[in-house]
């Protein structure tokens, strides 16, 4: 078996990068697979994150022959890509904070970066900063509760449950005056509408799918010389042993996506 992109994530957060791609290429194919075995990165520290990346990886290889594989997850992005392109043939595509388009962006020039614990504080995201912010003042923010809310809440929520977990973190950039909010660990898309809801007009609140679809399908074309033809189907895979409760609550995910359910890997 082979396939064109594989799709890597701690849990579901990297979903809306994979049917953003399939938007712009439907002819790709593509697998997705949730790490729910080491499910949350976010407060491993950066030997564990690269650990668990590359074993899932060797997995992902081995399976699925993938011609790119997309790190959807910017706490795996910033920890461990430099790790697994120096492990493994494989082109890589990292998922990192929007942190250039936010600079652009902002009017006030105050941003707020909203991820988890790892990511504000890893070296990688510093380095951004210093980058393509330094004319900024970047309020960071690591809410490693929000992200377990919508993996364990995002096919049940409604949305007055959203508005109100997304509400601390969102009071905070205000209080701190920002005009510009970064979503900065992909689990927050599936929330966007409700961050904005309660940000307000006044606030624009952006995340990097745009960017990465585009590297992602850049480099394939550079792999194969030119985009495969048929069409072909999505599939979404989970990590760890069968558990009848966490089969369920993925298999509801897969179908509110509409993405055929895979088993574990």
């Amino acid at each position: 078996m082979s396939v064109d992109f594989a799709f890597l994530d701690s849990g579901t957060g990297g979903l809306p990068y994979m049917c953003y791609l399939n938007e712009k290429c439907p002819e790709a194919s593509c697998i997705y697979v949730a790490d729910a075995q080491n499910f949350p990165y976010g407060e491993k520290s950066s030997l564990e994150i690269s650990e668990c990346v590359i074993n899932v990886c060797k997995k992902i290889i081995e399976k699925f022959n993938p011609k790119v594989i997309v790190l959807a997850c910017n706490t795996m992005s910033v920890t461990a890509l430099s790790d697994v392109r120096q492990k493994f043939s494989v082109p890589f595509i990292g998922t990192v904070p929007a942190i250039k388009l936010a600079a652009k962006l902002s009017k006030n020039k105050r941003i707020g970066l909203l991820a988890t614990q790892r990511s504000v504080s890893q070296d990688y995201t510093l380095q951004l900063i210093k980058d393509f912010a330094s004319d900024c003042k970047v309020f960071s923010r690591g809410d490693g509760k929000l992200i377990s809310f919508i993996e364990h809440n995002l096919t049940t929520a409604m949305e007055s449950e959203k508005l109100i977990a997304v509400k601390p973190a969102v009071d905070y950039f205000k209080e701190n005056d920002v005009d510009t909010i970064i979503l900065g660990c992909t689990h927050f898309i599936h929330f966007a509408p409700e961050i904005q809801k309660v940000a307000g007009e006044k606030i624009s609140v952006i995340d990097s799918r745009e960017g990465v679809v585009k590297q992602a399908l850049k480099q394939l074309g550079q792999v194969d010389g030119s985009l495969p033809k048929e069409v072909k189907n999505k599939t979404f895979f989970i990590t760890g042993t069968p558990k009848d409760s966490c089969d369920k609550d993925y298999q509801d995910i897969a179908k509110k996506f509409d993405i055929p359910w895979g088993g574990y890997i």
